[in-house]
């Protein structure tokens, strides 16, 4: 806990200065009061020609009544239900067909090509776990297959992978793991010539494509054909030391897709010729879906082609295969004919629909009749529910030119007027508020000024009786000191007298050392401030006072920065502040401890501390002392003027000496310094000013 009561503080104003603000807040209220009176006025117009309706006006009179409103929306209901019909049945008849099965068609597509992409970035995130595995790139240099195996083989099972193969720098194949299907366990295969796929050529030379050095394409090997994604591995020091290549079987990754686009799946190479296809196999093949070359560099965006297949007519849609932002092959998105009939006569059975619905609207009209004049009612009284809980924000929204609106412009004109009235009253509370708590922030002000002015008081008492007196009793303990001295060489026969003439002159020394003090503290001049280097302060006043905490058993820490804080202060008085700081800390430890000496920087000020670990000092003693002769030392052991004279010195250089304390942890006391003469001055003048 830290207490700031005795210290000096910046010369501030007590009372804050709120005249013009006041008069624009009161401009403010009275431009407010007259938009509210407007709003009141424009709003009270507007109800009363809600209520009052023109006598003359026999039309509108009637078109306003509630008869009215009961029989028009039965004409207009049903003439709305055959336009939309008639739009409906039209724009049924007249769509095309083909079109919707073409963009099934195309939608299926883009499903099954989303899947593609979708498996190769599961392949990435694989091969990058695999290849940043630790002891995988340092065993693909030395070629050892079966650490190769023992660290990949795990992630290979937990990726349910189809196909997994390690090639060295050269293309040479280190170990592969290929599963069966059947009885899901992965067979091993080594020592064969990759150097000619290019998916793996080029990540052995470090090329890369639009999206990097990884690559993916359409492979065909012993096993079947596979979707392949590779990466390759670097060593240690950065250079290639081998590929990865993970793979899926497309045979199983078109049945899944298939599930997804709902459509059947064919799989071309580059050339056109079918890989594999998610389609019962005919008796003659596959060839028929087959495209040539020059179809697949035509693929621009897709082709459509009909063809039959097990005595059906199929629809197929064909497009580049594209992963990576490369073509690395042929999709094609197959489905029945049929499917047209199909939808031809789902069309016929919405239309019917669409018109048996139309019918039971007419029927339900009456209900919604009904529901139209009991709806604005009910919202009147849940509105009049909210009001009375206390939410004033409500309106009921209702702007109908009968009855009900009448009744709603009325109840939202009494709680437009009741917001008024319930805000202006908040206003004037919240004002009364900001008063109460700017009378409590100058309350709270003149008490510290007081407190400050006590102090000063003190001081000036204390300094005026010293230097009225120290002269007159310095000089009788003088002569009694000197006498005691005399009379004792005489009397060095009788040790009883020696003894007691010893006393005497102690007793003299001591209490010529309190009014030094005293005449020290009563001539306190004006500081010679000048910029210079606290840390050298700092380490001086430690250096004078290494002996007694030596004898004392105190541990002496320093944090001081390296290239020195400069400040603007007098160097020989903070230097006696400090010491004395440094004695008070030692003599409140007098089992030992640590003694921490600290400089920092904060803004425009210096901060020094004296930091111990001793006894601490009880909360009821801390605004107490700065003030001259009071000490809680044994009786001899101190002046009580100590901190009084620090707390001059500080005060007279414009700063601040701050002190926080637990009872039992022990004691902080920080002295605050500005660092520009500036700063200092200003807060030099401040302080002879409240002085």
């Amino acid at each position: 806990m830290s207490s700031q009561a005795d210290l000096p503080t910046p010369n501030v104003p007590l009372l804050p200065t709120n005249g013009s603000r006041g008069r624009q807040a009161g401009m403010f209220d009275d431009l407010e009061e007259l938009e509210d009176e407007a709003a009141e006025q424009a709003l009270d117009m507007s109800t009363q020609a809600a209520i009052t309706l023109p006598a003359g006006n026999r039309l509108m009179d009637l078109i306003s009544s509630l008869r009215i409103k009961l029989v028009v929306p039965y004409v207009f209901l049903t003439l709305i239900t055959a336009m939309i019909g008639t739009f409906v049945v039209t724009r049924l008849v007249t769509s095309s067909v083909r079109e919707r099965f073409a963009n099934q068609l195309l939608e299926a597509g883009r499903v099954a090509s989303d899947g593609f992409v979708r498996r190769e970035r599961t392949h990435l995130e694989t091969l990058r776990l695999m290849a940043f595995t630790q002891g995988v790139p340092e065993a693909l240099a030395a070629g050892d297959a079966g650490q190769l195996q023992q660290l990949l083989y795990p992630l290979v099972v937990n990726a349910n992978a189809h196909f997994l193969t390690v090639v060295d720098a050269q293309g040479k194949e280190i170990i592969s793991l290929v599963q069966d299907p059947q009885a899901g366990t992965y067979a091993i295969s080594e020592g064969g010539d990759l150097s000619s796929l290019s998916i793996i050529a080029k990540p052995l030379k470090g090329e890369e494509d639009v999206l990097g050095d990884k690559y993916a394409g359409l492979i065909q090997t012993v096993h079947g054909p596979y979707l392949a994604t590779t990466v390759p591995v670097r060593g240690a020091d950065g250079n290639i030391v081998g590929v990865l290549m993970l793979g899926t079987k497309l045979d199983s990754l078109l049945t899944d897709l298939k599930t997804q686009a709902l459509a059947d799946l064919v799989a071309l190479d580059q050339t056109g010729k079918v890989m594999v296809a998610s389609l019962a196999e005919p008796e003659d093949g596959f060839a028929i879906l087959d495209l040539t070359p020059f179809q697949v560099s035509e693929l621009d965006p897709a082709i459509e082609r009909e063809v039959s297949l097990y005595d059906r007519r199929f629809q197929i849609l064909y497009a580049p295969l594209m992963v990576r932002q490369e073509s690395v092959g042929v999709l094609g998105v197959a489905l029945p004919s049929n499917f047209i009939v199909t939808t031809e006569a789902t069309s016929r059975n919405l239309f019917s629909l669409i018109f048996s619905l139309g019918t039971v609207a007419v029927i339900v009209v009456g209900y919604l009749l009904s529901q139209s004049i009991a709806r604005p009612i009910l919202r009147v009284r849940d509105v009049s529910l909210a009001v009375a809980s206390g939410d004033l924000g409500q309106r009921t929204g209702i702007e109908r030119k009968d009855e009900i609106g009448q009744l709603a412009a009325v109840f939202d004109l009494m709680t437009f007027r009741l917001r008024r009235r319930t805000a202006q009253a908040a206003r004037l509370t919240a004002e009364t508020i900001e008063r109460n708590q700017e009378l409590a922030v100058a309350n709270t002000r003149l008490q510290v000024a007081q407190q400050q002015l006590v102090q000063s008081e003190k001081l000036a008492s204390v300094g005026q009786l010293t230097a009225g007196i120290v002269h007159d009793v310095k000089n009788p303990l003088g002569v009694i000191k000197g006498l005691a001295e005399e009379v004792e060489e005489q009397l060095e026969s009788n040790p009883e007298i020696v003894s007691q003439l010893k006393l005497i002159r102690e007793s003299a020394v001591r209490a010529n050392m309190i009014v030094s003090d005293l005449l020290k503290f009563a001539r306190q001049s004006s500081p010679e401030l000048s910029y210079q280097n606290i840390c050298a302060t700092v380490e001086t006043s430690a250096r004078l006072t290494d002996y007694l905490a030596r004898k004392a058993s105190v541990k002496v820490t320093t944090e001081l920065p390296q290239s020195g804080v400069m400040a603007f202060y007098d160097a020989q008085l903070i230097e006696q502040v400090l010491i004395n700081l440094i004695q008070n800390a030692i003599q409140a430890m007098p089992r030992g401890g640590s003694l921490r000496l600290r400089v920092a920087q904060k803004d425009d000020w210096v901060e020094t501390s004296v930091q111990d670990t001793g006894t601490g000092i009880k909360k009821e003693n801390l605004s107490r002392i700065f003030d001259p002769f009071f000490t809680t030392k044994p009786a001899g052991e101190g002046t009580g003027l100590g901190l009084s004279v620090s707390y001059g010195i500080v005060a007279q250089h414009g700063g601040e000496i701050l002190v926080d304390s637990k009872l039992g942890k022990g004691t902080t006391f920080t002295i605050r310094l500005s660092r520009t003469r500036a700063h200092s001055e200003a807060l030099t003048a401040a302080q002879a000013s409240i002085n």
